[in-house]
């Protein structure tokens, strides 16, 4: 992903991605306080949210990391057994 405007800066998006997924989780909390035609709309807003803010995150990630992935390292497990 390309950053549209070279006047924002890594961190400037850091606090973007957070602000979209402080903005998904209202809209998440505010959806049990509606009829359920509305719960459907702030459910699809709060699904596009989440979706840009880890589109954001993903291509933020090599930012993060200047080195990039470090193959001695183990990728992160998604689940337990």
């Amino acid at each position: 992903m390309a950053f549209p405007s070279p006047d924002i800066d890594p961190d400037d998006w850091r606090r973007i991605r957070d602000a979209l997924r402080y903005m998904g989780r209202d809209l998440y909390h505010r959806s049990f306080s509606v009829t359920c035609e509305r719960r459907d709309l702030l459910w699809e807003e709060m699904d596009r949210c989440l979706g840009l803010a880890d589109r954001l995150d993903q291509a933020l990630s090599p930012l993060e990391d200047p080195m990039g992935p470090d193959p001695s390292r183990p990728e992160p497990s998604s689940g337990g057994s």
